[in-house]
């Protein structure tokens, strides 16, 4: 069900050699200065907060969900919306963004209390 798990930072320097040390392997990094570790199939990623505000726990945070297809991920938003979640500053509408994880298709929305949700298929590369 789930894809990743994002925190927020303060210093990602000092979380990067915690995590480091943590998961025994070096994080890789992305040209936003996020960091992420794989395992499984599963991402674990460190950020600092996108709006600019002091990190605490869950703000920087996404909770990702995994999908089988594009299809699913915008069915999943749609019924998010619905149901009256909301959209998240600076996130585009559902589509494929291409970065230094690869090429990912994404949505984001915020739950009615403001966690930050993501809806992800990965196609096969």
């Amino acid at each position: 069900m789930f894809s990743h798990i994002m925190v927020g930072s303060n210093d990602v320097d000092r979380s990067k050699k915690f995590y480091d040390a943590l998961f025994e392997k070096e994080a890789m990094a992305d040209d936003k200065g996020r960091i992420a570790y794989r395992r499984n199939g599963a991402v674990f990623m460190v950020t600092k907060p996108i709006d600019g505000q002091a990190a605490s726990p869950a703000n920087g945070g996404t909770v990702g969900f995994n999908f089988d297809s594009p299809e699913e991920v915008d069915a999943w938003h749609k019924r998010g919306v619905e149901a009256g979640g909301g959209t998240c500053e600076g996130c585009d509408p559902p589509g494929y963004r291409e970065g230094g994880f690869g090429k990912l298709y994404l949505a984001y929305l915020r739950d009615p209390d403001g966690n930050k949700l993501c809806g992800l298929h990965r196609p096969k590369q």
